[in-house]
């Protein structure tokens, strides 16, 4: 499991530099005199990035060995976070991440199905979890460890800190993983072709609503955290979220084994969702009441996953890789449009809005898996 376990390092810093960077912005703002809204955008860029890069590189990786695939987007990935640490402006920035985004969005699905090609059949389950724990872990370990070090070397501290961890991966990816063929991934002629059917569009704007209330309000929880006067128990919250995404995306799996059908456990999930952000305005600073939204919003945010992945390749099972690729897709550009959406909300209304309108978007996300149950339940009802 030795490769596994390399794969699994290069996901945990894809983890760290994908959430870390939302700790940052305070930091970022100050340093380069910019507002929250702003200093937002890198996260904005990274995600976009991130969400377009494997379509966009789908005929580059057809056919080439995956040890020179993984290695050199690691390798772009080191870099541009290396930059992103020397970036002198905002324009600079943006470019570093937007570059770190690509990187990432090239090497994690090529990671995740090499884990499932380096084992036998029976000991795939596990390789999968190794490897897609080490983004989780990146979260929830390396995103408070990385807001420590910001504190003492400053927000380039931390990047410092993505970089070593990304040169580590690529020595290890070009020294001890084998030398197989990646496939390639879904063209968008197939994602595109899937856009027609009214029960996939529904459940993938049913992801792209959730991402844009949860990950575009995480992006500006630091900032969140500074206006309610708890700049300082930052990495405490972070360390709350990231636990409740641990308990969230690792206790969904057996919920939904035991029910018929997820779209239920989805529309439970929105709730809470839901509610989770709108207290989370009045709770903040509440002793130790103030941790349970942001818990339960980590929670529900990372569980929303599995069902939307399971309700797609029950919907159309031949074109299961292609539905739960654009499912991916319609995450991350959930979060791009969540932080790009909160920056404009942060610019008109102030921070203090923002949970309200995350709130309203996850209402949004309930109302139209609503639609979706009511739909299938007249369905089956003949």
């Amino acid at each position: 499991m030795k490769p596994i376990a390399i794969l699994a390092l290069g996901m945990f810093a894809l983890g760290l530099d994908a959430y870390v960077v939302a700790g940052l912005l305070p930091k970022i703002g100050a340093t380069f005199d910019i507002s929250a809204g702003e200093a937002g955008q890198a996260v904005t860029v990274f995600t976009l990035a991130y969400a377009l890069a494997a379509p966009i590189c789908a005929g580059l990786l057809a056919g080439r060995p995956v040890r020179r695939v993984l290695g050199v987007a690691l390798a772009i990935f080191t870099l541009a976070n290396l930059l992103s640490a020397l970036a002198t402006g905002l324009f600079g920035l943006l470019l570093a991440r937007a570059l770190a985004g690509l990187a990432a969005g090239l090497y994690a699905p090529v990671a995740i199905t090499s884990a499932a090609a380096l084992v036998d059949p029976g000991r795939k389950g596990r390789a999968l979890a190794l490897t897609l724990g080490g983004m989780s872990t990146g979260t929830v370990i390396g995103v408070p460890a990385g807001l420590w070090i910001a504190d003492r070397l400053g927000w380039q501290g931390a990047l410092w800190m993505v970089t070593i961890l990304g040169a580590a991966a690529t020595a290890g990816i070009l020294a001890r993983l084998p030398d197989i063929i990646a496939a390639e991934p879904p063209s968008w002629r197939a994602r595109a072709a899937l856009l027609t059917d009214s029960a996939i569009v529904a459940t993938v704007a049913v992801t792209f609503l959730t991402a844009i209330a949860s990950l575009g309000l995480y992006t500006y929880l630091a900032s969140l955290l500074e206006r309610a006067g708890l700049g300082g128990a930052a990495a405490s919250h972070f360390w709350a979220w990231g636990i409740g995404g641990m308990v969230g995306s690792f206790s969904v799996g057996p919920l939904i084994d035991r029910t018929r059908d997820p779209r239920r456990i989805m529309a439970v999930i929105l709730a809470a969702l839901t509610l989770a952000l709108a207290w989370l305005p009045g709770l903040l600073g509440v002793s130790l009441l103030g941790y349970l939204p942001v818990l339960l919003w980590g929670a529900m945010g990372w569980a929303s996953q599995a069902p939307q992945q399971h309700a797609l390749l029950h919907l159309r099972p031949e074109h299961g890789s292609v539905s739960v690729a654009l499912n991916s897709s319609a995450n991350y550009l959930g979060g791009a449009a969540g932080a790009a959406l909160g920056g404009v909300v942060v610019t008109l209304a102030g921070i203090s809005a923002l949970p309200v309108a995350a709130a309203a978007v996850a209402a949004g996300g309930l109302a139209l898996q609503v639609v979706i149950l009511a739909h299938a339940r007249r369905v089956a009802g003949g």
